[in-house]
C-alpha cells in the first residue's frame, strides 16, 4: 500500500477542455499525459516523484478506458527500457523515477534508446532530488543529458508551464527523434495551482495496436555500423532540428525591462528569483520586474543565438545554475568568448559553487550582483555593502543536539540491529555492508553499524571483495527486500553464489518498498489487484543456489534472531548464509489498522490495544532498553525519590506495543520492569465485571496496607 491514496483526487483527471484543473505538480503532470494521448507509461518509485507513481496507480480505470498501459516497472532501468516501444512505433510513452540514483540505475537503457532514437515521443521525467532536503548523494541530471544527447526540460514551477512542458516535451521528441528528459525539483512536484484543461486523447496507434502490426528498422538498432551512424546523426540532424523548435516555439522565455544587467537561469530557479527579487524591491508580487530576465525552460542543449542576443545589450550578465559543475555558465562562457562579446559573465562566486539556492542564498547572490553592476537600481536602504547580519541561532545550535534519521517508532528492523549488536558482544566486530533503504539507519546511533553503502540493491556486492581464502572472519551485509528485488538478486545473491561467497547477507523484509512510500513489490504479503504479490524471497535465494537459507518470521524475537546471526557467523557450510528477516513495516501496518480500528469503535465492537509501561519501582536506570533499542517513544525519568539518583526509563504515548524495548533489555527475555497493558475499548460485560471486582479488591488491599503504615508524628517527644 502506498503512503497515501489519490482515489480522489483523479477523478480531476477526467475534466474536459475549458474546465479549470486545480491541484498539485504531480496531478498536473499526470493530466498532461494524458491530454498529449500518451500509449503508456512505467517508472519506479522515489522522492520526489513517488507520488506520480500513486497516481497512475489510483488512476488505472481511467488509463484503461483511455487505453493507457501503466507499469510500476522493477527498477529505473527497467522503466527506461520500456521507452524502446517509441523506437519503432509512433506511440508516445513516459517514463519516471527519482534523480540521480534512478539516472544512474537507467543509464545503460537511456545511452541505447538515445543512440537509435525514436519514432513516437518519449518522455522521461526525472524528480532531481538535489538539496539540504535530499536523501542521495549531490549530483545532477544535466550530465546524463548531456553524456547521451538528450534534451533536458526544466520548466519554471507553476502549472501552466508544467503542463505547457510535457506538451512541448513530446513534440520536441518527435521533432528531433531523441528522448527528452523533464526535470522536476520537490516544489515542481509539489506546488499548487490551477490550469485550463483540455480533453483527454485515446493514443492514435496502442501498445496493442503495434503488436499487430510489428515494425523493425535496422537502422534504428544500436548494432555496427548503424551506431557508428548515429553519432552523426545527432549532431547533424536531431540537434539542429530540436534548436529548431525550440526557437520555433519559443520555449525558453524572455522577462523584464531591457536594463544593463540581467539574469539567466535555469527554469525551476524562477520562482526563488523572483522572490529575491521582491524582497530587494525590484519586482512585485506578480512577479513583474525591470531587471531583464532570461528563462531556460530548455537547459540542453543551449540555444547560442537567443543567449548572445540577451546578453548583447548588457554590461554584466548573472547566471543563476544550482549544484555543479556549472554546465551552463561553462557554455555560455565559451559562446560569448567566441563571439568577442565584452560582458562580464558573472555566477558561482556571487552564488555557491554547490548546495540549494535557498531564499538566503538567492537573495545573498542577487544582491551581491546588482550591488556591484548596478546599484542605481536598488534603494538605498538596500544599496548599501551586504554585510552579513550576525547569527542568531548559536545559542539554538548549542541547546539543541542535532537530530539524525532514525527507525519509525515500532520499526521491525530495530530488533535486527539490537541483535546484531548483541552477537558482535560475543564474537567482536565485523565488516558490516549496508544498503539503500529505511535499514540505512542502522548506521546511526544507537547501533552505529555499517561501513558502506554502494548502491540498491548493492550491499552484499560491496562485501564481495572481503571474500578472502585467508578470512577466518565473515563480513555481514544488509540488503532491504525493495533492493533485493530491484537489483540485489542478480548483482549480489547471484554474485555471491557464483563466486563460492562465504559471507552473511540479512534480507530485511518489511513486505513493502517502504522507504520509498510503501507500495507493493513481489515479495509484499497482501492481495494487488493488478500485481503480483506473496512472492517469497527464500524461494527466490534458493532459486539461486543458496543452500544455506534461515527464515525468521517475527523479527522482534531478538534471541531468535541474535542465535540465527551467531549461527551464521560461525557455521562449518561454506557459501553465502541468507537469514530472511521478515515483519510488517509498522508504519504501513498502522495505515492499515488505524481506520479498521476507528469503524470498529464506531460500530461499538470491542477493540484491544497493546501498551507497554515501565514500573519505576523496579527499573534500575540500567538503560540497557535504550542502547539496544533507541526507540523515539523510549525515554527517561527523574524520581522524586532522594535516594534514587539515576533516571529509570520511561514509554511516552506514542507507544505502539510492538515490545521490542523489553525484549532487547536482556536479548527476548522481557525485562521485569517492563509491563504490557492491554487498553480495551467496548469491553464485554464479563471484562466489565471482572475489572470493577479487581478494582475492589485493590481498593481493599490498598486501605489494608494504609492502616499497617508506620507513622511517625510530626511533634512526638
Amino acid at each position: 500500500m502506498a503512503e497515501r491514496s489519490f482515489a480522489k483526487e483523479v477523478q480531476k483527471l477526467r475534466l474536459g477542455a475549458g474546465e479549470e484543473f486545480a491541484g498539485e505538480g504531480i496531478l498536473a503532470i499526470t493530466k498532461a499525459l494524458l491530454q498529449c494521448g500518451v500509449g503508456y507509461v512505467g517508472g519506479y518509485q522515489g522522492a520526489p516523484i513517488s507520488h506520480l507513481m500513486d497516481v497512475l496507480s489510483d488512476a488505472q480505470e481511467i488509463l484503461g478506458e483511455l487505453g493507457v498501459h501503466f507499469e510500476a516497472s522493477a527498477s529505473e532501468a527497467t522503466a527506461t527500457a520500456m521507452l524502446a516501444a517509441s523506437v519503432h512505433y509512433p506511440i508516445r510513452g513516459a517514463a519516471t523515477f527519482k534523480s540521480t540514483v534512478g539516472t544512474n540505475v537507467a543509464s545503460d537503457a537511456l545511452a541505447n534508446l538515445a543512440s537509435g532514437g525514436v519514432t513516437g515521443g518519449a518522455l522521461i521525467i526525472v524528480g532531481e532530488d538535489y538539496g539540504e532536503g535530499s536523501s542521495i548523494m549531490q549530483e545532477r541530471s544535466h550530465a546524463f543529458a548531456m553524456k547521451s544527447q538528450v534534451w533536458l526540460l526544466d520548466p519554471r514551477p507553476n502549472l501552466p508551464s508544467i503542463v505547457s512542458a510535457v506538451e512541448h516535451g513530446f513534440e520536441l521528441s518527435e521533432a528531433s527523434n531523441t528522448p527528452v528528459m523533464l526535470q522536476v525539483r520537490i516544489r515542481c512536484c509539489h506546488v499548487h495551482g490551477a490550469f485550463t484543461a483540455k480533453d483527454n486523447r485515446r493514443p492514435p496507434m496502442t501498445v496493442a495496436d503495434a503488436l499487430e502490426n510489428p515494425r523493425r528498422d535496422t537502422q534504428r538498432i544500436v548494432l555496427p555500423p548503424a551506431s557508428f551512424l548515429h553519432e552523426k546523426e545527432k549532431i547533424s540532424k536531431r540537434l539542429p532540428a530540436a534548436i529548431d523548435y525550440i526557437k520555433r516555439h519559443q520555449l525558453n522565455e524572455t522577462f523584464g525591462g531591457s536594463g544593463r544587467v540581467g539574469i539567466i537561469m535555469q527554469g525551476g530557479m524562477y520562482n526563488g528569483v523572483i522572490r529575491a527579487l521582491q524582497r530587494l524591491g525590484l519586482a512585485d508580487v506578480y512577479g513583474e520586474t525591470d531587471v531583464p530576465l532570461h528563462v531556460l525552460n530548455v537547459t540542453y542543449p543551449l540555444v547560442e543565438d537567443d543567449l548572445l542576443e540577451f546578453c548583447a545589450t548588457k554590461d554584466a550578465v548573472l547566471v543563476v545554475e544550482e549544484g555543479q559543475p556549472d554546465y551552463i555558465e561553462q557554455a555560455l562562457g565559451s559562446m560569448l568568448y567566441k563571439a568577442d562579446a565584452t560582458v562580464r559573465l558573472v555566477g558561482k562566486g556571487m552564488l555557491p559553487m554547490a548546495g540549494e539556492y535557498t531564499g538566503d542564498v538567492m537573495l545573498s547572490g542577487i544582491g551581491s550582483f546588482l550591488r556591484q553592476h548596478a546599484g542605481e537600481m536598488l534603494a538605498p536602504e538596500v544599496r548599501a555593502p551586504n554585510v552579513p547580519a550576525p547569527p542568531i541561532f548559536d545559542d539554538l545550535v548549542k541547546a539543541v543536539p542535532m537530530r539524525p534519521p532514525g527507525f519509525c517508532i515500532g520499526c521491525p528492523e530495530r530488533p535486527i540491529f539490537a541483535a546484531t549488536k548483541l552477537v558482535e558482544q560475543d564474537l567482536g566486530k565485523h565488516h558490516i555492508a549496508s544498503d539503500i533503504g529505511c535499514h540505512l539507519f542502522s548506521i546511526m546511533p544507537p547501533f552505529e553499524l555499517g561501513a558502506t553503502t554502494m548502491g540498491y540493491g548493492l550491499g552484499p556486492a560491496s562485501a564481495s571483495a572481503f571474500n578472502s581464502p585467508d578470512a577466518k572472519r565473515r563480513s555481514i551485509s544488509f540488503v532491504g527486500d525493495g533492493g533485493f528485488w530491484h537489483n540485489g538478486l542478480t548483482s549480489s545473491i547471484g554474485n555471491a553464489v557464483f563466486n563460492k561467497n562465504d559471507g552473511v547477507i540479512v534480507v530485511v523484509d518489511n513486505y513493502y518498498s517502504a522507504a520509498t512510500g510503501g507500495q507493493d513489490i513481489l515479495s509484499s504479503r497482501a492481495s494487488n489487484p493488478t500485481k503480483a504479490t506473496k512472492h517469497p524471497i527464500t524461494d527466490a535465494v534458493k532459486g539461486m543456489g543458496v543452500k544455506w537459507v534461515r527464515h525468521i518470521d517475527r523479527t522482534y524475537d531478538v534471541g531468535k534472531m541474535r542465535d540465527t546471526l551467531k549461527e551464521a557467523l560461525t557455521t562449518q557450510e561454506k557459501g553465502p548464509k541468507v537469514i530472511v528477516a521478515s515483519s510488517e513495516c509498522m508504519l504501513n501496518r498502522q495505515r492499515r489498522e488505524k481506520p479498521l480500528l476507528k469503524k470498529a469503535l464506531t460500530d461499538g465492537k470491542r477493540v484491544v490495544k497493546t501498551k507497554f509501561g515501565v514500573d519505576e519501582d523496579v527499573c534500575t536506570g540500567d538503560h540497557a532498553c535504550m542502547r539496544l533499542s533507541g526507540c523515539p517513544s523510549l525515554t527517561i525519568k527523574h524520581l522524586d525519590d532522594p535516594l534514587r539518583d539515576d533516571p529509570v526509563a520511561a514509554i511516552d504515548e506514542n507507544c505502539v506495543g510492538c515490545g521490542n524495548c523489553g525484549e532487547v533489555a536482556d536479548a527476548a527475555v522481557l525485562c521485569p520492569s517492563f509491563y504490557q497493558a492491554d487498553v480495551v475499548n467496548n469491553p464485554t460485560r464479563w471484562e466489565r465485571f471482572r475489572f470493577n471486582l479487581s478494582q475492589r479488591v485493590i481498593a481493599w488491599l490498598q486501605a489494608r496496607r494504609e492502616r499497617r503504615r508506620l507513622v511517625f508524628a510530626e511533634n512526638a517527644v
